[in-house]
C-alpha cells in the first residue's frame, strides 16, 4: 500500500511527506492546546504548542523551498521568527 502510494507521487515522495509531516505538527498543536486548556478549565498554551509550531513552521518552510512559492517561503519565515521567540521568552521566565 505505501509502495503504490510512493509509486504514485514519484520523485517528490520525499518531500510531500515532510509537507504533510509538518501539517500533523500545526494540527497537533491545536489538539495539545485543547486538551491541556480543557484539563485547567481555562485557556493555556503549553510551551508544547510552541515546540510543534516550530517543527510544524520548519518542514512547511522547507517543503515551500522545494515548491519555489514565495507566499509559503515568507510566511513560514516570519512565523518561525514569532515561535522561536516564544520559547525564548517562556525559557527566560523559568
Amino acid at each position: 500500500m505505501v509502495r503504490i502510494f510512493l509509486d504514485y507521487i514519484g520523485e517528490a515522495g520525499i518531500w510531500l511527506c515532510i509537507g504533510f509531516i509538518a501539517q500533523i505538527c500545526f494540527f497537533l498543536r491545536f489538539l495539545i492546546q485543547w486538551v491541556v486548556s480543557e484539563k485547567h478549565s481555562q485557556s493555556v498554551i503549553p510551551i508544547s504548542f510552541w515546540y510543534l509550531s516550530i517543527c510544524g513552521a520548519v518542514g512547511l518552510f522547507s517543503y515551500s523551498l522545494y515548491r519555489r512559492d514565495p507566499v509559503f517561503i515568507a510566511g513560514q519565515s516570519m512565523s518561525l521568527f514569532v515561535y522561536i521567540r516564544n520559547v525564548m521568552l517562556i525559557r527566560r521566565q523559568r
